[in-house]
């Protein structure tokens, strides 16, 4: 283990520095600054090395974090970096949008706050990219086998990549001009720099990975086209489609999916042309929605200066600490501050949405909200409690319902996702499915992890057999997932 005496000696969390409030919303680079040696030093001392190391089931890709801690605290950084990538293609990408299930299940955690193993994580990514470490790995065979890859989100990079060093020829397909799906297009940079994604691109292509953008599968290209193409398939397109809010004035103008502001945004940001952005510059601006997606409406909002940020939830606001009902080694609901909710703005919870108030010109001037009450596990809006709260952008960051359906492509559908067997195939001989296409909206960890699983289960179905590790099934749910 590390320190053994580290848990004794620190008994605090000490989280990475972030960039002061006042600069950073005037720019679009990440919020946080590299982390502090020494305080990685301490923290990544508190590991126990239990001999049970639930971390382990609390991340879906099954990190070694015992092991990275150790090197990490020894300052052996070229170690921590290939122990890390041995099960995490992306960590660059884990450690700064994961939420870290890891730490919930943290066996330090159930009388201590858990070690900080996403922002050891992060450091270690950084020593990756500032040390020129991220040297392509080609294969030293090929076996002649194709597989195509239709998405180039996390879940089908992942397992391109996988496929790739097995040795297989592999072409991704995607239907933007740039790799990297809702990593480039819907997460804010302030959140995770492009240049990241560029780094990945650039190595899997040394190590022979091809990549067809422009390209949509099912319009510019048949997926019965595909399949006669290439020996298999991997399904990763995601699951974009978001959940609506039909109420009274929906039609109005001024009012948005989320991924639609956050899209144009971030194509401004990167230096495209964006013939209708949308701007929150001197507006009064709500949210409805209180995840990732609408605190990412709230960050990019006070960059574009907004004149108010309101941030509307439905549900109660969690609390604190990890409540009984959830205990450890489950990953609790509790009340969250992200970044974005750092910069100001206000939150409220409890309230729904009534409808959207017309200013006459048709365009969202208002929203009606009354406070919630819950009748015969029925939500609704409380009676006597209703009131207007002004908006003349209004962000729909409602989560998502599942994926675009295309009759081209025979698989049918389970609850808005694609259905698949354990090993993640389907009904269609050598179509494969992994990440949110066959699971659902989820995290960013679970992609990862589903793509390397995929492709373990791609390479045992075109060569009988396969060392790919595969550290999740497609059944798996995280520990309390209902």
């Amino acid at each position: 283990m590390a320190d053994p005496r580290g848990f004794l000696k620190v008994t605090q969390r000490e989280e990475p520095q972030k960039r002061p409030v006042p600069v950073r919303i005037l720019d679009y680079r990440e919020v946080g600054e590299k982390g502090d040696r020494a305080v990685l030093d301490r923290q990544a001392g508190r590991c126990m090395d239990c001999g049970v190391p639930f971390c382990h089931q609390g991340c879906p890709l099954g990190n070694l974090i015992p092991e990275f801690n150790d090197f990490t605290w020894r300052h052996q950084s070229r170690l921590a970096a290939e122990n890390l990538l041995s099960t995490n293609n992306f960590p660059e990408f884990t450690g700064l949008l994961c939420p870290a299930p890891c730490e919930s299940a943290c066996v330090l955690g159930i009388n201590q706050p858990a070690v900080t193993i996403k922002a050891v994580e992060q450091f270690i990514a950084d020593e990756i990219f500032d040390n020129d470490w991220l040297e392509p790995h080609p294969p030293a065979r090929l076996t002649g086998q194709t597989v195509a890859v239709v998405g180039s989100g996390p879940a089908g990079l992942a397992a391109a990549q996988q496929l790739t060093r097995a040795g297989h020829t592999v072409a991704v397909y995607e239907r933007d001009q740039e790799v990297g799906g809702l990593l480039r297009y819907g997460i804010p940079d302030f959140k995770l720099e492009k240049r990241r994604i560029d780094a990945r691109v650039k190595q899997m292509r040394a190590e022979g990975t091809r990549f067809r953008t422009g390209i949509e599968v099912g319009t510019d290209l048949g997926w019965s086209e595909l399949r006669d193409r290439f020996d298999a398939i991997v399904v990763a397109i995601g699951a974009p489609v978001p959940r609506d809010l039909p109420i009274p004035g929906r039609e109005l103008q001024g009012i948005h999916a989320a991924m639609d502001y956050l899209v144009r945004q971030n194509r401004l940001v990167a230096g495209e042309e964006v013939g209708d952005p949308i701007d929150a510059h001197g507006k009064h601006v709500v949210v409805l929605g209180g995840g990732d997606t609408g605190s990412d409406c709230i960050g990019t909002a006070h960059r574009q200066s907004a004149a108010s940020v309101t941030n509307l939830a439905i549900g109660i606001k969690p609390p604190t600490d990890r409540p009984e009902t959830q205990p450890w080694p489950m990953h609790p609901n509790v009340f969250e501050v992200q970044s974005s909710h750092e910069e100001g703005g206000e939150r409220r919870f409890l309230v729904s949405t009534v409808e959207f108030v017309d200013n006459g010109e048709g365009h969202v001037r208002a929203l009606r909200v009354a406070d919630t009450e819950i009748i015969d596990g029925v939500r609704r809006p409380k009676q006597g409690t209703e009131r207007e709260i002004p908006a003349d952008l209004v962000l729909l960051a409602l989560g998502f319902t599942g994926v675009e359906t295309d009759e081209s492509l025979p698989i049918s559908l389970d609850h808005g996702a694609f259905s698949r067997q354990e090993n993640f195939s389907t009904s269609e001989e050598g179509v494969f499915v992994a990440g949110d296409a066959g699971r659902g909206s989820s995290l960013i960890v679970w992609a990862i992890a589903e793509g390397r699983a995929a492709a373990a289960a791609v390479d045992e179905y075109l060569t009988g057999s396969t060392i790919l590790p595969a550290p999740v099934r497609a059944s798996d749910r995280p520990i309390g997932a209902r």
